[in-house]
């Protein structure tokens, strides 16, 4: 498999992976644009050349928009390899290539967002067991932060407004972030949905680092909480929404 890294100048004639559209939808858009603005905080996004859902994307720790203690480590906001491409090894050869680079640039080691069980839109824990990662600290509602030392020295950790993720304002609350771009299209449809059943909701897009690194959830991307309550990191569908408030 050949790879590529996405840059300013090539951003645009690029496909991101994790968005399969055209560069006018608002998925891709949004995404492109928190990628640019990211470069100059040394974000790296490598991807196959080949099309499809294969690509790592990880950033130095004190410029990741979450709310974590890591210092002199990597942080890797997203490594995705599904469908067709998935059990070839393109995960592996991916977070060799962010370890390599690490390692050069002098870091400490590698952290990650996943859990104890698999969890969307987070990374497999089987597979970061095997990778040699082990689990670092632990927030209220299961969220893991997970590291791969390469030297001894202090463990990455949450801070405390995402080792305890509670809010308190009542109804349902959603902080997001243009990072992933699914949030691009579900967060309004989920707006529209509260709107028409009556029920109150509130979408919170977190738009800076500052605010990311202070957000009340271990996953900055997207948070939903109800009456002051961590529910969920996964993004909704009409779907799932609507079974959700009946229930």
């Amino acid at each position: 498999m050949d790879y590529i890294q996405l840059t300013k100048e090539n951003i645009e004639k690029e496909h991101i992976c994790c968005a399969i559209s055209n560069n006018r939808d608002v998925q891709v858009s949004s995404k492109k644009n928190w990628l640019a603005d990211r470069f100059d905080d040394s974000l790296i996004f490598i991807k196959s050349v080949q099309r499809g859902k294969c690509f790592i994307e990880y950033i130095p720790a004190e410029n990741a928009w979450v709310p974590i203690v890591a210092d002199n480590y990597m942080y890797t906001n997203c490594l995705w390899v599904s469908g067709s491409l998935k059990g070839n090894g393109y995960a592996s050869d991916l977070l060799n290539r962010c370890m390599e680079d690490s390692k050069t640039k002098g870091k400490s080691g590698l952290c990650i967002l996943s859990s104890a069980k698999k969890k969307s839109f987070l990374a497999d824990p089987k597979f970061l067991t095997y990778k040699g990662f082990g689990v670092c600290d632990e927030a209220d509602n299961g969220i893991q932060l997970w590291s791969l030392p390469f030297e001894d020295g202090k463990k990455p950790r949450f801070k405390d407004c995402a080792k305890h993720p509670h809010i308190d304002e009542k109804g349902y609350v959603i902080y997001y972030t243009h990072q992933c771009p699914f949030t691009a299209k579900y967060v309004p449809i989920i707006e529209e949905l509260a709107k028409a059943h009556n029920v109150p909701l509130k979408a919170i897009h977190i738009a800076d680092k500052a605010a990311a690194q202070n957000a009340p959830s271990p996953v900055t991307s997207y948070a939903l909480f109800k009456d002051g309550e961590y529910m969920t990191n996964e993004i909704l569908s009409e779907k799932k929404f609507l079974k959700m408030i009946e229930e």
